[in-house]
C-alpha cells in the first residue's frame, strides 16, 4: 500500500472514529454510524441513477425501516426512537410534515447513500440500490394517510383524469419534493396545466400525497391493506402517528416452510425444534412491533421445517429460530404479502462451537484519548475483528465480565465495553459473547480512565496479534514510543488531532509510549464525547456486558448546567436551534417534566418559524 494510500485509508478511518464516539448502535440497529474499519472504495461512496430502476417496494421498505431506521428515527418516525434519543443532535422526524413535504426521495437517497457524519448517520452500503429507494419511499408514507391519499385520488379524477399519467416518470418525481408537486399543480409546467390553481393547501397537498404513492409497486404498512390501481397503490397508506389503523386486515391461512443450513459438520439433533414467532404493529403505531403468534415445530431429517394452516394477514412479520448448544440462531424476517399466505424464510445457518478465541483476526485497534476531565484522561480502544474460521466463537466472561482477549493498559480504572456501531452482530449467548462466522467485522469498545499526570507512561498489551494500531490525541498533546509514526494533524469536528500508528503487534507484545503536553483548545475535546453513555452496549443485542465508570456521569452534567444557564430569548435562527437542543437534552437527563418539555418546544419551533 503506498502513502497515498494509507493517508486516505487513515483519513476514512479517522472520520468514522469521530462519528463513533458518540453514536448509537445501529444493528441499522446496525447501519448509524461507520464501522471502525470502514474503508470505502473511494473517499465518498459514488451515486448511481439518482431514481429508482425499479418501482420502490414498501412492503421491503417497511421491513428494512424496522431493522435499520426505527432505533433511532423512531417507529412511527418522530424521531422519537430509544437510540435516536441518545444522540447529541436531535434526529429528523421523517413522519412531521414539515420534514417529509420539502423531501425529494433523490435527496434522501443521497443523504442515505453517502450518509451525514455530522449528523452522526453513516452511509447505508449494506443495502442495495433498490432497497435503499425501497425505505425511502417507505418513509415518505410515514407522514400520509389512507384519507389523505383517497381524497387525493378523488380530486384528480374529477379535475384532469388524463393528468395523472404525466406524473408516472420516475426519475421526474425522484426530483420533486411534494412541495413541489404543489407548485406545479397550482401553477402548471411544461405540458401539465395547471389543473389545481383552485385548490387549497390542503386540497393540493392531497393530490401531491396521491401522485408520490402512484410512484410505489405497493403500499403495505403493518395491520393494513393496500389495494392497486395498475400496479399503484390507491387505496392505501400509513396511519397519522398515534392514531389506530383502520381494521381492514383481511386474515389468511397459510404455510411457512423455511430450512436450517446445517454448518456444523455433524448431524442436527433428533429432537431439534424451530420456534416460529409473528410480530404485528398494535394499535399504538408509536410503538415496536408485538409478538402475536408463537408456534413450535420438529426438524425434518433434511433440515426442513414447515407449519401450514396458520393466520397470516397481511403485513405479520415471521422469525424462525433454532437453539443449539445453549445458542439461538435465527433467521432473518419475512412478511406476508398481499395474496401470497404462503412464506418461504430465509435458512437459519447454524455452526459448531469453539471457546478458542485465537481464531479471531484483529484488523485493527483505535484509541482515542480525552483530556478534558481534570483529574483523569478518558479511552477508547475500539477493536474492529473478524471471525473467518468455520465455527461460531464462544466467550464465557468471568465475574468481572472482562472480555479475554481484549486488554486495557495495566493502570487503567472504571474498565467497561460496548459493542461498536455497526458491529456485525452479537448473538444471544447467557453468560457471555457468541460470534458466528461472518464476513463483516465485529467491534467492541473498551473504555477506561488513567490518572492525569505531567508524562503518562502507557504500555498497551495485545492478547491476539493486531494488525494495525492507530492512536487519536488532541493537538497539544505528543505521543512518544519507538513504534509510533507521526501522521500529523487532522481537522473534523471542529477540532485538530494529531493521529499516530504503529505497525502491527504479535500476540503478547506490547506498544509502549508516553503521552504529555495538554489540548491546544480543551473546549473541542469534550463534545467528541459528549454522552459517552451513548454508546449502546451488547446488553441491547440481549447480552449482559458490564457498563462501568461513574466517570461518563460528569460530561452530562456539565451540559444540563451549562443549559441551565442560558438566559433570555434566543433571536436568530441558530441561536434557536441552539435552545432547542439543550431543551432536548434536558428532557433526556431527565431534568423536565413532558408537559414543560413539550410547551417550551413547541414555542421555541414557533420561533423558528417565525425567524425563518
Amino acid at each position: 500500500m503506498d502513502e497515498q494510500q494509507m493517508k486516505l485509508r487513515h483519513l476514512v478511518i479517522l472520520g468514522s472514529l469521530t462519528g463513533l464516539l458518540a453514536a448509537c448502535n445501529f444493528t441499522l440497529a446496525a447501519d448509524v454510524t461507520p464501522p471502525p474499519d470502514y474503508v470505502p472504495p473511494t473517499p465518498m461512496p459514488t451515486l448511481g441513477p439518482l431514481f429508482p430502476a425499479n418501482a420502490p417496494d414498501i412492503s421491503n421498505g417497511a421491513a428494512i425501516y424496522a431493522e435499520k431506521c426505527s432505533p433511532c428515527h423512531g417507529v412511527s418516525g418522530l424521531g422519537d426512537g430509544e437510540q435516536g434519543k441518545q444522540l447529541p443532535v436531535s434526529v429528523a422526524a421523517l413522519a412531521l410534515p414539515e420534514t417529509a413535504d420539502k423531501a425529494s426521495p433523490a435527496a434522501w437517497f443521497t443523504m442515505v447513500s453517502q450518509g451525514n457524519l455530522d449528523r452522526f448517520m453513516p452511509p447505508f452500503t449494506s443495502l442495495s440500490e433498490q432497497e435503499r429507494w425501497n425505505v425511502i419511499a417507505y418513509a415518505l408514507t410515514l407522514h400520509t394517510t389512507p384519507e389523505q391519499i383517497a381524497a387525493g385520488k378523488e380530486l384528480l379524477q374529477n379535475t384532469c383524469t388524463e393528468c395523472g399519467q404525466k406524473f408516472n416518470d420516475q426519475k421526474m418525481m425522484a426530483a420533486l419534493s411534494e412541495n413541489d408537486l404543489v407548485r406545479i399543480i397550482r401553477q402548471g409546467q411544461g405540458d401539465i396545466p395547471a389543473f389545481g390553481s383552485g385548490f387549497t393547501d390542503e386540497q393540493a397537498l392531497a393530490v401531491a400525497v396521491y401522485l408520490r404513492s402512484r410512484t410505489f409497486s405497493s403500499l403495505a404498512t403493518p395491520g393494513q391493506v393496500s389495494g392497486t390501481e395498475t400496479a399503484i397503490p390507491s387505496e392505501a397508506g400509513t396511519p397519522a402517528a398515534g392514531t389506530t389503523p383502520a381494521p381492514t386486515n383481511v386474515a389468511g391461512r397459510g404455510t411457512i416452510s423455511g430450512a436450517i443450513d446445517n454448518q456444523t459438520g455433524a448431524a442436527l439433533p433428533a429432537d431439534a425444534k424451530v420456534t416460529l414467532r409473528g410480530y404485528e404493529h398494535r394499535a399504538d403505531t408509536s410503538t415496536s412491533p408485538q409478538e402475536v403468534a408463537t408456534f413450535e415445530t420438529a426438524v425434518n431429517a433434511d433440515g426442513s421445517y414447515q407449519i401450514a394452516d396458520l393466520e397470516m394477514p397481511e403485513s405479520r412479520i415471521f422469525r424462525a429460530e433454532i437453539k443449539l448448544e445453549g445458542i439461538t440462531y435465527q433467521s432473518e424476517f419475512g412478511i406476508v404479502e398481499a395474496g401470497k399466505p404462503d412464506l418461504q424464510l430465509p435458512p437459519i445457518r447454524v455452526y459448531a462451537t469453539t471457546e478458542d478465541y485465537s481464531v479471531l483476526h484483529i484488523d485493527a485497534l483505535q484509541m482515542y484519548f480525552d483530556f478534558a476531565n481534570e483529574q483523569t484522561v478518558q479511552i477508547l480502544a475500539v477493536y474492529s475483528f473478524t471471525n473467518s474460521s468455520d465455527k461460531t466463537v464462544v466467550v464465557k466472561l468471568n465475574s468481572t465480565q472482562e472480555i479475554p482477549f481484549i486488554k486495557m493498559p495495566g493502570n487503567s480504572a472504571n474498565i467497561g465495553y460496548e459493542a461498536s456501531p455497526d458491529s456485525a452482530p452479537f448473538i444471544q449467548f447467557t453468560g457471555g459473547l457468541a460470534m458466528p462466522p461472518n464476513t463483516t467485522p465485529y467491534g467492541l469498545i473498551a473504555f477506561g480512565t488513567l490518572p492525569k499526570e505531567k508524562r503518562i507512561s502507557i504500555e498497551q498489551p495485545a492478547v491476539l496479534p493486531i494488525a494495525e494500531v492507530m492512536l487519536l490525541v488532541p493537538e497539544g498533546v505528543t505521543a512518544d514510543g519507538a513504534t509510533l509514526v507521526d501522521n500529523g494533524p487532522h481537522q473534523f469536528q471542529g477540532g485538530n488531532f494529531i493521529l499516530y500508528t504503529s505497525s502491527g503487534l504479535k500476540a503478547a507484545e506490547n506498544v509502549s509510549f508516553t503521552l504529555s503536553g495538554e489540548p491546544g483548545n480543551t473546549a473541542v475535546a469534550p463534545n467528541l464525547l459528549q454522552n459517552q453513555n451513548l454508546l449502546i452496549g451488547v446488553g441491547a443485542l440481549g447480552l449482559a456486558l458490564i457498563v462501568a465508570g461513574g466517570w461518563m456521569y460528569w460530561r452530562d452534567r456539565k451540559r444540563v448546567e451549562e443549559a441551565e444557564e442560558t438566559e433570555g430569548e434566543p433571536e436568530d435562527p441558530d441561536s434557536i436551534m441552539d435552545a432547542i437542543i439543550a431543551l432536548d437534552d434536558l428532557q433526556r437527563a431527565g431534568k423536565l417534566s413532558d408537559a414543560a418539555y413539550k410547551q417550551r418546544r413547541a414555542e421555541l419551533k414557533n420561533m423558528l418559524k417565525r425567524k425563518s
